[in-house]
């Protein structure tokens, strides 16, 4: 083909002298055959023409040993509609009177075939204009008017290789479909505009098509060309922007041979990608659609690019394969006066020219008498009927040349002209001295040079049917597309409906906007068809991704313990704040229980009932020693102090409440307070009685006065001396480092524990210290007095008490050590009830079981004891009086 491409090139570049008889300069002979089938009008300035009214060509082989075989091409007559299109465009320009008034344009148009042999040498007929056959001529010149710029061509291989040829010589060249994103290098095409906007805007759509649906699973195939090699780099790089992947990426040539062909089924088929993006032109989609309904491979969700998004053509024999596809379309336009342009005269223009001949031969499957077209046809197309004189006009018949209900192309073809008028009509007003040239000059515009024209052209803004047209610095318009879906209409044709539009005009998000209501999806599925390597990891899991597999397969793990996700498809799971904590579904955070120990929790409700019931105990007790206080059993124990220490008790008990409620600073400090000077009174009390007792017996040896230092005034002094001490350590506490209220999210991370912290240790264990030492002595002062002799020896239950108290509180230290929150307090007031309980039972019970239930021996009598006993120690006594305490007397006989 490259061989074949560079002698068309060679053949059109020169003319042969050829000695016929004499010098070789005396005649002009053009190498090769010219190709008549070309429209032409003429005109002041020529506008070239280059589309491709035929397409698909036959690959062959050239021998290089005989002239090859005609070239078997399918005709589109689309592309023909853009010439005619091209035609009216300059008829409108001619017949105004506001634009190019003293200027007339004519037109030279030629097939382009779609092939880059074909196209060059059109090309270059072009600019040079076509050769004077006449054999009397010489080589003075053409007989035509070369072009100074060529519209054209509609595939971006084609006007890339068109560029690298005409590129040198400064010809501007503005496409109407050539869409790849490379034709934007100045550098390297610096003579190219277009009408058409570049691929890297389509592909922008795209990408953001496919994540608005949430595709991120997509097979990508295109044609072996410039165009889908540039176009699926791009797409490759902006989808990955938004989280979605190419299951694969196949190039197949123009030509499938069945070994391609099948090689592409077999990538189809072995991906779990239902979606598919196709960069090619309708010509190949032919082939694969094909094969496609060969295999019955009809789940795929087509995606078009803009090369095939209205292609009708495809339509009546793949509709089945082809509804509900989706695709980014140009712009469309309605054209005033263009249809009744396309069917006028079709008949006449039949019999002039073989466009139109191949026309109505294609139309009604005929061939005309004295027919124009010389074109190779299928075997098929040459053994046509002849056309019988009643053939209806093709506007009468559906066809996609009269068909202007989606005038895209042709609308682009419509704007590139009316680009060449405005460039010409702002260079016929240049001021002498003033122009944009060297020393101030102008073109002229009647023998305008390409450079010229470049210059004006790429400064042109017009507006065209309330469109503003404009070019930025690569000669690219300003992007803006239609989405197309295919849905079946009622009579079983092709509606085109627009569903959306990707403007980028609107910036940002709003550049794309769609209507899902309006989508008619393949098969009639209700939504969007699933194309998911991996499903998406809902709010509560993050991705991660699988070790050599592309980022759109992976696994979705849940958030450990106390982070949250709150996206679909997170990548990381964040963190909640040290006040708040996830919820079930680990997709939001909420606000962390508070935890303190409450009045109305059940433990709450019981440590309450106790302490209550604990202090009408006290209270009945303190009733029943008031009711009784007249009697030898609470004379004999020292009444005074019992009532003290039943007060004190009842504070002990009213003490436990102050742990219980909701923890604020002052409430922590008041807890503490209370529960250390209460212990201490009570503790203070004890020894005091204790004391009281030993001296007592002490007071009654002969010649002992200690009682006499150790009187009423005495003990209760004792008792606010002691109490005093535990009053300034935790005074020292208080004004040093207090006790606080805190938030404690440390123990359990679900849970915000309301708690009273102790400020400083040294403080809270120095006042345990302290009443654990008047315990001590109280234990070991009631302890040595236990086998003092009196019926009522209260020692020996001050001995139980105080046992019962080093019980509780030696227990209450690992055990409020090793717990937190609200049980860590519950411990606090279970060690302040029971040790509570303990000294109130073992001291003031048996009293009550005297007073209430054996009144009998609440008497002077049985507290001072039987005399039987006495008189066996009384020779004893007599002898030495200090022998043995039985002997001493009773010192509750003297309290008595």
């Amino acid at each position: 083909m490259a061989l074949l491409a560079a002698w068309l090139l060679a053949s059109s570049l020169r003319f042969m002298l050829v000695k016929v008889g004499e010098p070789m300069s005396a005649a002009c002979v053009f190498q090769g055959e010219e190709d008549t089938r070309n429209l032409y009008k003429e005109g002041d300035v020529v506008i070239g023409g280059l589309f491709p009214v035929h397409y698909s060509p036959r690959s062959f082989k050239p021998s290089y040993q005989k002239k090859p075989e005609p070239t078997e091409y399918n005709f589109s007559a689309r592309a023909l509609r853009w010439t005619q299109t091209m035609a009216f465009a300059i008829e409108e320009i001619n017949q105004r009177r506001d634009l190019l008034p003293r200027l007339k344009l004519g037109y030279h148009i030629r097939d382009s075939c779609d092939d880059i042999p074909v196209s060059l040498r059109s090309s270059l007929l072009l600019v040079s204009g076509p050769p004077d056959l006449n054999a009397n001529s010489a080589c003075r010149g053409v007989p035509r008017p070369v072009s100074p710029v060529i519209i054209g061509d509609a595939a971006s291989g084609v006007s890339m290789a068109i560029l690298r040829t005409l590129g040198s010589f400064g010809i501007p060249l503005v496409s109407y479909f050539a869409s790849c994103n490379c034709l934007s290098n100045k550098k390297e095409f610096p003579t190219f505009m277009r009408t058409m906007p570049s691929d890297a805007f389509q592909i922008k759509a795209i990408a953001k098509l496919i994540r608005y649906f949430h595709w991120t699973w997509v097979g990508v195939i295109g044609v072996e060309s410039d165009y889908a090699r540039f176009a699926i780099q791009l797409f490759l790089e902006e989808s990955s922007k938004y989280g979605a992947c190419a299951a694969y990426v196949h190039f197949y040539p123009v030509l499938l041979s069945k070994e391609s062909i099948a090689d592409l089924m077999q990538t189809i088929r072995g991906s779990t990608a239902k979606v598919i993006l196709n960069f090619s032109g309708e010509s190949e989609l032919q082939t694969i659609l094909t094969e496609c309904r060969r295999q019955n491979m009809t789940h795929i969700q087509w995606i078009a690019s803009e090369a095939w998004a209205t292609a009708k053509s495809l339509w009546g024999e793949f509709q089945g394969l082809l509804t509900g596809t989706l695709g980014f379309a140009i712009r469309k336009a309605e054209i005033p006066g263009l249809q009744g342009f396309l069917t006028r005269g079709l008949l006449v223009r039949a019999h002039q020219s073989p466009f139109f001949a191949e026309l109505w031969e294609e139309t009604f499957n005929c061939k005309l008498n004295v027919s124009l077209n010389r074109h190779v046809h299928s075997d098929a197309a040459l053994s046509r009927r002849p056309c019988a004189e009643e053939e209806e006009a093709p506007e009468a018949v559906r066809s996609d040349y009269s068909d202007v209900s989606q005038l895209r192309v042709s609308y682009n073809v419509y704007k590139a002209v009316y680009l060449v008028a405005q460039a010409l009509h702002d260079m016929s007003g240049c001021t002498r001295g003033a122009g944009p040239f060297e020393n101030g000059t102008c073109a002229d515009p009647e023998n305008v040079l390409p450079w010229q024209l470049l210059h004006y052209m790429k400064q042109a803004s017009f507006n065209m049917l309330g469109e503003q047209v404009s070019f930025d610095k690569n000669g690219d318009p300003i992007a803006s597309y239609d989405l197309m879906n295919w849905q079946k209409g009622p009579d079983g044709s092709l509606q085109l409906v627009k569903v959306g539009f990707y403007d980028t005009s609107l910036g940002g998000e709003k550049e794309l906007v769609i209507n899902d209501t309006a989508i008619w999806w393949h098969w009639g599925q209700q939504g969007p068809p699933a194309s998911v390597c991996s499903a998406s990891c809902t709010p509560g899991s993050r991705k991660a991704t699988r070790k050599g597999e592309p980022i759109c397969c992976f696994d979705c793990l849940p958030c450990t313990e106390g982070e949250i996700s709150n996206e679909t498809d997170s990548l990381d799971c964040r963190r909640c704040s040290v006040e708040t904590w996830p919820n079930e579904a680990q997709d939001h955070c909420v606000p962390k229980t508070t935890e303190f120990l409450s009045y109305h929790g059940s433990m709450g409700i019981v440590l309450c009932t106790c302490s209550l019931f604990g202090l009408f105990v006290t209270m009945a007790i303190f009733g029943v020693f008031v009711a009784y206080r007249t009697t030898p059993v609470v004379r004999g124990n020292n009444m005074e102090l019992s009532f003290l220490l039943l007060i004190f008790l009842s504070v002990c008990f009213l003490s436990g409440l102050t742990f219980i409620g909701e923890p604020t600073d002052w409430l922590c400090r008041i807890r503490y307070t209370t529960f250390g000077i209460s212990f201490s009174l009570c503790i203070s009390c004890i020894l005091a009685k204790t004391v009281v007792v030993l001296m007592a017996f002490r007071a009654t040896l002969p010649d002992s006065r200690v009682m006499r230092w150790f009187g009423p005034a005495q003990q209760r002094a004792s008792v606010f001396l002691c109490t005093c001490i535990q009053i300034v350590i935790c005074l020292i506490w208080l004004t040093t480092r207090p006790p606080l209220a805190v938030r404690n999210t440390r123990h359990h991370s679900s849970r915000i524990i309301l708690e009273c912290v102790v400020g400083s240790d040294v403080g809270f264990w120095s006042v345990l210290g302290y009443i654990g030492l008047l315990a001590c002595l109280c234990f070991l002062l009631a302890f040595l007095a236990r086998k003092l002799p009196d019926n009522f020896n209260e020692a020996k239950f001050i001995t139980f008490s105080m046992l019962i108290f080093f019980a509780v509180w030696i227990t209450f230290i690992p055990v409020y050590i090793s717990t937190s929150g609200q049980y860590m307090v519950a411990v606090h007031i279970f060690a302040i009830l029971a040790s509570a309980f303990g000294i109130l039972l073992c001291i003031f019970a048996p009293k009550c079981y005297i007073v209430l239930l054996k009144p009998e021996k609440n008497t002077k009598k049985q507290m001072i004891g039987q005399r039987s006993p006495r008189k066996r120690c009384d020779a004893a006594c007599r002898r030495k009086p200090s022998a043995s305490p039985s002997c001493w007397p009773s010192p509750l006989a003297t309290r008595l």
